[in-house]
């Protein structure tokens, strides 16, 4: 499958700015079935230093700074990139694994994709582990039980007890709050699965990228009704990350687009930066459009 996708972010400022540092996370990676065909990347107003790089997880990068005086940043992003279809439902068939032996694997680590798996154990600036979490996660993961099987019902089990609703979270709302009023959105819905699960011993990773979706039948897509998206990825040694996705209960395939993995949404945030000069309020408009080639 070919994808075509568009971000457009659009900042616009009450005082002008005239000098600007910026980072983001707006380049699909390849993974081991999704490949970049082509990137173009427009800045408006155009910056005078630019560049491409990796961060700490592999995710592709790129940083620019501005230093003219402007009261609008556009960053427009088209992305062309083929992704293959993957098995996943015949590895959660094939899987025996258990989650305690996972967790023994993992208290006695023997490869490095082990060593490097524990890193997802441990808290981060958005996901700190908890009883409370421990507690809602722990039946579901057993030890007798199969992990990939145990994380797919564990998605189900979001999917089912929590209600999406975007007026409810913002991206500071705390894990507690998240289980407590059992509602949300993607992040909040991933950030939560990766806190239950780090909190229960299985390593969980935050995956960062774009859904496809189609309009209802009869009616035309909308350009630009696209959003950003977030599932959670967790590790076997049998079959490396696994991906799962709470929001829409099933196992991502052909119509997930990862941009990037971290240990939460802070580590792969779209776009950030630092105003030196100017600015004061600010308005944010992003437009996704993600289409088929």
């Amino acid at each position: 499958m070919r994808y075509r996708v568009r971000h457009i972010t659009e900042y616009t400022y009450g005082a002008p700015v005239s000098l600007c540092y910026n980072m983001a996370h707006l380049l699909p990676r390849d993974t081991r079935n999704q490949r970049c065909l082509h990137q173009k990347i427009q800045i408006n107003p155009p910056p005078v230093y630019q560049n491409d790089g990796e961060d700490y997880f592999g995710n592709q990068t790129f940083y620019f700074s501005i230093q003219e005086a402007h009261k609008k940043l556009v960053i427009d992003v088209t992305t062309d990139f083929e992704i293959a279809s993957l098995n996943v439902l015949e590895w959660q068939a094939q899987s025996t694994l258990s989650c305690g032996e996972l967790r023994a694997m993992l208290n006695a680590p023997n490869t490095p994709e082990l060593r490097m798996a524990k890193e997802y154990l441990l808290d981060s600036p958005q996901i700190r582990r908890s009883e409370d979490l421990k507690a809602y996660a722990l039946s579901t993961f057993a030890d007798d039980e199969p992990v990939l099987q145990a994380a797919m019902a564990f998605t189900h089990k979001i999917f089912s007890e929590f209600k999406f609703d975007p007026s409810t979270t913002t991206v500071a709302t705390p894990l507690e709050q998240v289980l407590k009023q059992r509602s949300g959105v993607c992040q909040d819905f991933a950030h939560l699965a990766i806190g239950c699960l780090r909190s229960v011993g299985i390593p969980a990773r935050y995956m960062s990228g774009y859904l496809e979706t189609l309009p209802p039948p009869g009616q035309e897509k909308l350009v630009g009704a696209d959003a950003s998206h977030a599932w959670f990825a967790i590790f076997t040694p049998d079959f490396g990350w696994v991906e799962f996705d709470p929001t829409n209960d099933l196992m991502p395939n052909e119509q997930h687009i990862v941009t990037a993995w971290g240990r939460d949404y802070s580590d792969v945030t779209p776009l950030q930066g630092v105003i030196f000069e100017g600015g004061g309020s600010q308005q944010l408009a992003v437009s996704v459009d993600v289409r088929r080639v």
